[in-house]
């Protein structure tokens, strides 16, 4: 009995990790793929405004926190800070287009970017501070 549940846990793990690695492959070609439509339909408009930038930011971050996360399994949280700093600009990029300005939003969103901010420099202060045992390639 300790055989078959030593056979049916491995076999659970190697059915996780295949699903693990799909997934991953499944995020890294939906961003490929997202990223290659907003590029298109930049080079349709013939310019590309701030909002379509930060976009590409977004999908390059998420591309290189797949990579990271592929080859290491392990989620470096700083670049989901990185995104969230990046889509709460393309979102204050988007209040400031639009007229009248809605102060309230604008001025949640800049206390979200403040928040986010602190929260980055805590994460990067506490991993020199107290750093992982494993290392990162």
């Amino acid at each position: 009995m300790k055989k078959f549940n030593e056979h049916l846990n491995t076999l659970g793990n190697d059915l996780v990790l295949g699903f693990h690695k799909l997934a991953l492959f499944a995020i890294g070609a939906g961003t490929v793929w997202a990223a290659g439509w907003t590029f298109f339909d930049m080079f349709a408009k013939h310019h590309a405004s701030i909002a379509d930038l930060l976009l590409m930011f977004i999908y390059l971050e998420i591309g290189a926190m797949v990579g990271i996360y592929f080859n290491t399994n392990h989620m470096p949280v700083r670049f989901l800070l990185y995104i969230a700093l990046t889509a709460l600009t393309r979102h204050m990029v988007d209040i400031m287009s639009h007229s009248p300005i809605n102060i309230d939003e604008m001025l949640a969103v800049a206390g979200a970017i403040f928040v986010v901010s602190a929260s980055v420099l805590i994460v990067r202060f506490t991993s020199a501070r107290f750093p992982s045992d494993k290392q990162i390639k």
